[in-house]
């Protein structure tokens, strides 16, 4: 017997038990893995793509970044993949291709993906409370007074729950502990001990889940959008439903399948050496950024007790990884001839969910999302592009309409000048098109 299991989750974990899950499936489409193919044969401009390069040169001699991998696909092939810079200033190690970066945020997007793999299986719906599958985010509470002197601080019932939806969104009224803006739940949270993006102490994701549960949120589930540790809470509803550890369920049904071989929380001591220093400008000069005190280590992918999964901005990966990761969504769901989300599903999560504010830019369940005003606004690409990006000023975008990809990976914060290529990128990769 599970003592301290509700009726309703302990007849789900029989479940679970009793039927295997097999969340990809093979599929009648069968399209190619990413591979290189020439710029002309997919409508690209060779001398197009030259003024990335351009880019690339100049933000590295202008001190804006050390160095950078950039990767550019459309319709299933490679047309860009180059390396450029150092990975490690200190010794001069070079920028190669396949080395591997802290991709932090960008992890959300493959989270999500693993959730909506599991809804397809019907093991949830994606309104239904969180509380069904994690019992703590029972009878949620919201912050109503702060006292800063102390730390102490009043709530008031919350007149609905938070639900799985409203976690991809980000419109649960969780906050992010310490980039959140309220003083209130940076402080509450710290206390609390929560983790906020990754660890190198023995901590475990149920654990850290269940302590957020019993924390005020900002504002009524729903209410509007706010960026949060809803996927991290996601995590732990995967490790619940799949009766996996949340790392051993991405290998199985992403990873593996996907042939993504460099992407991991911890890295195998075999692929350390490829992991990019973070670097962070000091008195004009690049040095190792060490991370924020009392709250992180910057070398977590391959130190400490490596016990932690973070769903929100846990993963380390190459360009190559993640772009086969994002071609397999512009595919609709599938790779290689392997299903991994219907293309209805797919529909569903790059469709409007919530406004992040007045811009072109709105949110699905897994990606920001690009609204109407986008094609207006210029450099964003077709309406309905999807993209996001990293804590270690990484960026990414798709274009379903043109079927093209971008991934741009840098390790920085805090740059010695300004950085310039997040915010050119994606307009140079799509000023390219030639057909």
């Amino acid at each position: 017997m599970n003592i301290g299991m509700t009726p309703r989750l302990l007849c789900f974990s029989l479940l679970i038990a009793s039927v295997p899950l097999f969340a990809q499936t093979p599929s009648a489409q069968r399209s190619a893995p990413l591979s290189k193919g020439s710029p002309r044969s997919v409508g690209i401009s060779s001398d197009r793509l030259e003024r990335i390069d351009r880019m690339a040169e100049q933000a590295i001699a202008n001190d804006e970044i050390p160095g950078l991998v950039a990767i550019v696909a459309r319709k299933g092939k490679i047309v860009y993949h180059k390396a450029y810079g150092l990975a490690d200033v200190a010794s001069e190690a070079p920028m190669e291709t396949d080395h591997i970066f802290r991709i932090a945020s960008q992890t959300k997007a493959i989270t999500s993906v693993a959730v909506m793999m599991l809804w397809e299986e019907g093991l949830f719906g994606l309104d239904e409370p969180i509380s069904n599958y994690i019992p703590e985010f029972k009878n949620p509470r919201i912050l109503d007074t702060f006292d800063e002197a102390t730390g102490s601080y009043t709530s008031i019932p919350a007149k609905k729950e938070v639900t799985i939806r409203q976690l991809l969104t980000h419109s649960s009224g969780l906050g992010y502990g310490l980039i959140d803006s309220n003083k209130g739940i940076k402080t509450i949270y710290k206390q609390a001990g929560i983790v906020d993006a990754w660890s190198i102490e023995p901590d475990l994701l149920a654990d850290n889940i269940k302590r957020l549960a019993k924390l005020p949120l900002v504002f009524e589930p729903g209410e509007k959008y706010r960026y949060s540790l809803g996927l991290d809470v996601l995590g732990y509803l995967i490790e619940i439903v799949s009766g996996m550890p949340f790392d051993a369920f991405l290998q199985e049904r992403l990873f593996g399948p996907l042939g993504m071989e460099d992407t991991y929380f911890y890295l195998p001591e075999d692929k350390a050496e490829r992991l990019v220093t973070p670097h962070t400008g000091k008195d004009g000069e690049w040095v190792k950024y060490r991370g924020v005190v009392e709250y992180y280590d910057a070398d977590f992918p391959v130190k400490g007790a490596k016990t932690y999964f973070s769903g929100g901005a846990g993963l380390s990966s190459t360009a190559y990884d993640y772009a086969t990761f994002l071609q397999m969504v512009l595919n609709d769901g599938e790779l290689n001839g392997i299903r991994f989300l219907s293309r209805t599903t797919v529909d569903t999560m790059n469709a409007i969910q919530i406004e992040m504010g007045n811009g072109p830019s709105s949110h699905g369940l897994a990606f920001g999302v690009t609204n109407e005003k986008s094609v207006a606004k210029g450099g964003l690409g077709s309406e309905g592009s999807f993209s996001w990006g990293g804590y270690f000023n990484s960026q990414y975008f798709a274009d379903p309409e043109e079927q093209i990809l971008g991934v741009l990976l840098k390790q920085t914060k805090k740059t010695i000048n300004r950085d310039s290529t997040g915010g050119k990128f994606r307009r140079l990769v799509l000023q390219t098109i030639d057909d």
